[in-house]
């Protein structure tokens, strides 16, 4: 009995753990970050914007045609609460519950640009670099769960201001202004993970080589 009790209790703590892992990364036109994404405990993932808004919710659709999932979530038939009128004013109105699942937010009173971002996602916090960091990465997500996320700086070659240059012990490499103006400011790798991208000199665009849904660590990095 007390093997099963521990059994039991293993698995519930793995669960939660699960629930509060980042799941995907996502990237617009193979350079921008997009979103990030964490996965519930029911399979619902939870995409969130660099700014910390939530974007949409819901479970992925695998096309018949192989390894392709539609944009868009499919929708989540489950619970999914709302903060009410008597909530705080920055976050009246969001999104409380989705399925098991609890969300929080920075209040009104909160600095720092803060107020209205998320605050948690179950138990994986949130914070954000504040009003003082460079313009280029001011009001982004910081820290997501355990995962701290860096950006380049306004010293950095231009095409890269901005973009996610890490993510935890991930860095994320991007080709520079030198490189073919096909590929130049697209990804060029995501941990040892190379990405060719065809030049202008070809008769097609897009990867080259690499895949467009690439698991690195445990998470999925995803190219638009």
């Amino acid at each position: 009995m007390c093997k099963l009790l521990i059994a039991f209790s293993t698995a519930f703590f793995s669960l939660s753990l699960y629930g509060q892992q980042l799941s995907q990364v996502s990237f617009s036109s193979g350079s921008n970050l997009d979103y990030i994404s964490f996965i519930t405990d029911q399979g619902v993932l939870i995409r969130v914007s660099p700014e910390g808004k939530i974007l949409e919710w819901g479970t992925e659709l695998l096309s018949d045609r192989g390894n392709y999932y539609a944009p868009r979530l499919q929708q989540f038939m489950g619970r999914v609460e709302y903060y009410d009128d008597l909530s705080d004013s920055a976050f009246r109105g969001k999104v409380r519950y989705i399925g098991t699942c609890t969300i929080t937010y920075y209040g009104a009173q909160e600095s720092d640009g803060r107020p209205g971002k998320i605050r948690s996602i179950g138990t994986a916090l949130f914070d954000y670099y504040n009003n003082f960091a460079d313009k280029f990465f001011r009001g982004k997500i910081k820290l997501a769960g355990p995962l701290e996320l860096t950006y380049f700086s306004s010293f950095d070659d231009e095409l890269f201001r901005g973009k996610l240059r890490a993510i935890g012990n991930t860095p994320i490499s991007y080709y520079s202004s030198f490189d073919d103006k096909a590929f130049k400011g697209k990804i060029k790798s995501i941990g040892s993970v190379p990405y060719l991208w065809y030049s202008s000199f070809d008769m097609r665009s897009g990867l080259k080589s690499g895949l467009y849904r690439q698991n690195v660590g445990s998470i999925t990095f995803i190219l638009r």
